[in-house]
């Protein structure tokens, strides 16, 4: 454990020095770089077969002790922190070159060390400290540029909706720890109905993971925050929500029915909800947000199915539920900060989040449009990327719990299937709208035209999370394997229990990951033999046939909502979109007629 204190002084003292620092860029960068590398040495080691290790030094403070304690379960959630720490870190240190880097640097650092603290804390106190922190921080963070009133909204949006959860969380640690005294998780009685406490972990840790209704902050921050931030904040910071949950599920015992139905019912909501409003979306990085609520729906479906199993005592559909929940907050962290770093070189590069301005990006920035591409097919849960993966975990617990002979069981199965057919099919339009209004196409405005792609260290994160939505897809039979204490913790089940049920998974998810290489083989194959076709060959370009216009322009692309509007037009009723219809005025109209929409979020102009 001294590992991980010694990595949460290099952060702190880092972050401090950058304040006072002229270099606080590269002081910020190499602190952030090296804790969080050192940070994997005990993670690795706990998560791979480790010993779970402890540090507990007691405080004369009431209720308190630094109690410290890294399990399986604190190992993977820390994984993606650390990773996706050192990526943002490493592309913020180019993306921001302001005067104000110096306080910029102190909260990220500060971030990075309250998240490792919140899924290692062993004490009610500490936890809610290091939570309490970590909300502060991502708020300064957020309105790095406060001198914008859109962003000092967002930023008090976010504030109180983050300490409405946090209220929440402090009641459910008084309840906790009423009958004891001292709050250390190890000690923590469930006196109280457990129906309550776990309401009210779903309402505290949902705010921060983005569940609906608790979603509004999500799609406020992350537009305006610099997208370095938006990436480590939607890849990793709200998974703290659903660490919190799972611990606090891990003190209560066996879950009633109902627990499972409650996830899976938000779980649908959130993810329908988040994708058809992602579909509606214009700013780019707005866009991206939603999808952060649907998939925070995908994980919530996969650990409603799993509380299902524990209550109907069906272990397989318990072990297949977390394993696909699980893997999938993995799988987001990697590619929703690929997809947000990527919007971030798209806005540095044009200086604009508004998809209708642009087009034609891929020719000019081919690194973030390939990259993008990457991000897009993952986040969809196609193959061969890791998404699919996880969203086919869910599916086979989804079709056990489907085939089983009792309606409890049944119908929270076909329930799940269809609600992860209908949200993976609306994130896949949403993501052919994005790629193709974005980076295909002709460039709509000046700036676009203009684009091209950032430097070495703003490319190369992109690159790395590209990589790791391939091979995770390619090594998740090891990888599910791996999961076997975490999903044992979680379920509390024995690890030879979970070992002997996935056995028959990771043979399932061989004979995938082959079919996967074969593909992947033989589009690299067709790809080398196109350019060996055309390598001696001239290739002619010309407009493309338009009907007889002599001069086509940009405007006569599709829109990005003209390219969604069969669908938007479908779910009208629940989307309450906005038209604007500026006609044509006489008989030979002087300027062309013009449409517009715009959606909003029901449930934040509720407020």
């Amino acid at each position: 454990m001294y590992y991980l204190i010694f990595v949460l002084f290099i952060l702190l003292g880092t972050g401090l020095i950058s304040l006072l620092c002229r270099k606080a860029r590269i002081v910020g960068l190499i602190g952030c770089v090296v804790a969080c590398l050192l940070g994997f040495i005990p993670t690795l080691g706990v998560l791979l077969g480790g010993v779970p290790e402890s540090l507990h030094i007691a405080w004369d403070v009431p209720y308190t002790s630094f109690y410290i304690t890294l399990d399986s379960l604190s190992s993977f959630f820390l994984i993606p922190i650390l990773a996706v720490s050192i990526l943002t870190a490493i592309y913020g240190w180019k993306y921001l070159s302001d005067n104000k880097a110096c306080h910029h640097w102190f909260f990220f650092n500060l971030l990075v060390a309250s998240m490792i603290l919140v899924v290692v804390a062993k004490n009610g106190v500490l936890f809610l400290i290091s939570w309490e922190i970590m909300s502060l921080s991502s708020f300064f963070l957020v309105t790095f540029e406060d001198e914008k009133k859109d962003v000092r909204r967002a930023g008090w949006i976010y504030l109180v909706a983050t300490h409405i959860g946090t209220a929440c969380l402090l009641a459910l640690f008084i309840l906790l720890g009423q009958n004891g005294g001292v709050l250390d998780f190890d000690c923590l009685k469930t006196g109280i109905s457990p129906d309550i406490l776990f309401l009210l972990a779903i309402v505290g840790f949902g705010t921060k993971a983005g569940f609906v209704p608790f979603h509004i902050w999500l799609p406020e921050a992350h537009p305006v925050a610099p997208s370095h931030v938006s990436a480590l904040m939607s890849g990793v910071m709200i998974k703290t929500g659903i660490y919190g949950l799972l611990r606090i599920l891990t003190l209560l015992g066996t879950p009633p029915l109902w627990w499972g139905w409650l996830l899976i019912g938000i779980g649908i909501i959130s993810g329908i909800w988040g994708a058809l409003l992602a579909l509606s979306q214009h700013d780019l990085k707005r866009l991206l947000a939603y999808h952060s609520v649907e998939n925070m729906g995908i994980i919530a479906l996969g650990l409603g199915l799993g509380l299902v199993g524990l209550s109907l005592n069906l272990p397989v559909l318990a072990i297949l539920g977390f394993a696909g929940g699980l893997l999938h907050v993995v799988n987001h962290a990697c590619f929703k900060s690929l997809l947000f770093l990527c919007a971030g070189s798209v806005i540095h590069a044009t200086g604009t989040k508004d998809i209708e301005h642009l087009g034609g990006l891929m020719k000019r920035m081919p690194w973030t449009g390939v990259t993008f591409l990457v991000g897009a097919i993952a986040i969809s849960g196609l193959p061969p990327l890791n998404g699919f993966i996880s969203e086919f975990l869910i599916y086979l617990g989804a079709f056990k719990a489907g085939i089983h002979l009792t309606a409890s069981g049944a119908i929270p199965g076909i329930c799940v299937m269809v609600a992860l057919a209908l949200i993976s099919g609306l994130a896949a339009a949403c993501f052919t709208k994005a790629f193709g209004i974005v980076f295909l196409g002709e460039p709509r405005e000046n700036h676009a035209a203009n684009a091209h792609d950032p430097t070495l260290s703003m490319r190369l994160p992109l690159i790395i999370l590209s990589a790791c939505c391939l091979l995770i897809a390619l090594f998740s039979p090891v990888i599910v394997w791996t999961m076997c204490p975490v999903i044992s913790t979680v379920s509390g089940l024995s690890i030879g229990h979970v070992q002997t049920s996935l056995l028959g998974v990771t043979s399932i998810l061989g004979l995938i990951v082959l079919t996967l290489s074969l593909f992947l083989l033989l589009i690299i194959t067709a790809i080398i033999w196109r350019k060996l076709l055309f390598a001696n060959r001239q290739v002619e370009t010309s407009l493309t046939w338009d009907c007889g216009y002599a001069c086509p322009t940009p405007r006569m692309q599709y829109t990005a909502s003209g390219y969604v509007q069969p669908i938007t037009e479908a779910f009208c009723r629940i989307l309450r979109t906005r038209k604007r219809l500026k006609k044509p005025e006489g008989i030979f109209p002087k300027e062309s007629s013009l449409a517009t929409t715009e959606t909003p979020d029901v449930y934040r102009s509720s407020l």
